[in-house]
């Protein structure tokens, strides 16, 4: 590690550690203005994980790669609470490695991020009001909010994706919610890809030239008489991109507004979730500092899944989904059309990610059947079967990096399967989970130029992981 990143980390324990120990001063330090001190207890909790996966990718789908591919991931989390009064002081530490690896598998900061600090922060309970209840979330910290299409905290992926800023959390007793953050990514490093696969240590930065927004409101029981146990969600996200000299960005300037219905899954009923959003605003056409000429931003997604859980043993469900994310029709003109995935999840609702994970929610129209069954309290599985294609012919397949703007190959990237199983194999403390993975090459898959060779991608992974 470099000086610089060991006094960047260093910094960063050190105001964790201040913040601890200001938070745990003696009562009467806390008391202002005469005010009654309260002599209240400390507490400290200490949780985490380590979580092994071996991954074996059989046809390579992704522009310029072939042949097949492997790699071991380690995910170590070590997180410490420390609670007294309204005031808790968090700090998480996470270290993401890679082995087994080679010079052809797409590495990055998604999947390795050696020995830094994923969450630094003080949360406190603010004064209720009206039977509100409220925290204020302030530092380095991870966020999962709703379904998050939006933004959320990955659970499958070896990396998870850290920010910076201010996460406000109020909820009421019948189980409304609603969030209000304003917080910048936290940049992973290095960025160098021997480095990365070398598992060199380096302390993130945030990216201060980047911000994110949101206002988020989840009502519970809509209509309770009628459909009791639904959800409606409105929320609106907003990204803030300028140029820094290490960090140049296509200075994206967002605004995505949305709507959301759930009822969760329960035995013996319909369940439903239905999710849209729409994105307007301006981006350059790449990250290039040169390119200064706006385009005009707007774009759209829709996910919605109806499902049913039936009343037997395992208690099998059975749900059609779609996922549509507008694509870009013309490259050349002043208008980007394209749902960028930014901060959200794709795992839970397309596929098995990581060195599969090939598509993305841009730019697709995925209809498909899904089934979960739930043998006991110990174990459950899905599969899913899901025909992929372009939303627009002429843009691209995100995730491969390929591009036939002529819309001559097609739109058909192809059938997928997805499956997982898991079982605890000590309850609630060490978990076993198997998955597997394949995609049938369509039309534009087999057809765009530079595109993959053979007529399938076959993908399985193997994993163990201890909670503590």
């Amino acid at each position: 590690m470099s000086p610089n990143g060991l006094k960047r980390r260093a910094t960063a324990v050190l105001a964790c550690i201040s913040l601890f120990f200001g938070m745990t001063a003696p009562p009467e330090a806390l008391a202002a203005d005469g005010a009654e001190a309260v002599d209240t207890p400390l507490h400290i909790a200490v949780s985490g994980e380590t979580r092994v996966r071996y991954e074996s990718l059989d046809g390579q789908f992704r522009a310029g790669r072939s042949g097949s591919d492997q790699a071991l991931f380690l995910r170590t989390l070590l997180a410490v609470e420390a609670g007294k009064g309204p005031f808790t002081a968090t700090l998480e530490i996470q270290d993401s490695r890679s082995y087994l690896d080679d010079s052809g598998t797409p590495l990055s900061t998604s999947y390795v991020n050696a020995l830094d600090i994923l969450q630094a922060n003080v949360s406190m309970e603010l004064p209720a009001w009206k039977s509100v209840d409220a925290d204020l979330i302030v530092g380095r910290q991870t966020v999962s909010i709703g379904s998050k299409r939006q933004i959320e905290r990955v659970s499958y992926a070896n990396v998870i994706k850290t920010y910076t800023g201010a996460h406000l959390v109020a909820g009421t007793p019948r189980g409304d919610e609603f969030h209000a953050i304003l917080v910048v990514p936290v940049r992973g490093l290095p960025s160098d890809r021997d480095e990365i696969a070398d598992n060199v240590i380096e302390a993130d930065e945030e990216q201060w030239g980047r911000r994110i927004w949101g206002l988020h409101y989840r009502r519970a029981d809509i209509l309770a008489q009628t459909v009791p146990g639904l959800w409606g969600e409105a929320f609106v996200y907003g990204l803030e991109e300028e140029d820094r000299v290490d960090n140049p960005t296509p200075d994206r300037s967002y605004v995505t507004p949305g709507l959301r219905l759930y009822r969760a899954p329960v035995a013996g009923q319909w369940d439903v979730d239905l999710e849209g959003a729409w994105r307007t605003g301006s981006r350059r056409a790449s990250n290039l500092p040169a390119d200064t000429r706006d385009l005009d931003v707007s774009a759209g997604m829709l996910f919605a899944a109806l499902g049913y859980t039936f009343e037997r043993p395992w208690q099998p469900r059975v749900a059609v989904e779609y996922y549509y994310a507008s694509g870009d029709d013309d490259p050349d003109d002043d208008r980007f059309d394209q749902y960028e995935r930014l901060f959200g999840s794709r795992r839970t609702d397309l596929n098995n990610t990581s060195l599969h994970g090939p598509v993305t929610p841009a730019n697709i129209n995925a209809p498909g059947v899904r089934l979960s069954v739930t043998p006991g309290p110990r174990s459950d599985a899905m599969v899913k079967i899901a025909s992929t294609s372009l939303a627009s012919a002429t843009d691209s397949w995100v995730i491969a990096r390929l591009r036939d703007p002529s819309g001559q190959s097609g739109k058909s990237i192809g059938t997928m399967i997805d499956g997982r199983a898991r079982y605890w194999l000590v309850e609630d403390r060490v978990q076993a989970e198997l998955g597997a993975s394949a995609l049938f090459y369509g039309e534009f898959a087999e057809t765009v130029p530079g595109g993959p060779e053979g007529e399938r991608t076959l993908f399985g992974y193997a994993q163990i992981r201890y909670d503590f």
